[in-house]
């Protein structure tokens, strides 16, 4: 039985951008991830080592947000490389990643970025 596990709005400020500004004072940043696996062992035997522990993908997500980056979609990949690295029960992985109120010279809510990855590619 294959499944999906999601965490949605997560929030960290970190220290993300190209402008010294944004790496100097940071921003806040939203994070969603949702990751497919195999949900048949945790079924039977309704233990965790049969699917991915929520606070294992939260450290994660959390340890690559505490690294500054200029760009989000560096911040992402090595996200999905952490997970894939660390969680082999991860079959695939969406991650967005969203910039709050981002410096473009107008009004935005957030800027995302949206990555995919495959086990098997």
């Amino acid at each position: 039985m294959t499944g999906r596990i999601s965490l949605e709005g997560l929030e960290f400020h970190a220290f993300h951008g190209v402008y010294p500004h944004e790496r100097e004072s940071g921003n806040w940043f939203e994070v969603d991830v949702t990751v497919d696996t195999d949900f048949t062992l945790a079924s039977r035997t309704d233990d965790l080592h049969g699917t991915v522990n929520y606070e294992a993908l939260y450290r994660i997500i959390k340890n690559e947000m505490d690294r500054p980056s200029k760009l989000l979609e560096t911040v992402a990949s090595h996200i999905l490389d952490d997970i894939m690295r660390e969680l082999p029960v991860v079959q695939r992985a969406e991650l967005k990643i969203s910039k709050i109120n981002p410096p473009i010279g107008g009004k935005c809510k957030k800027a995302s970025v949206v990555v995919v990855r495959n086990r098997n590619s």
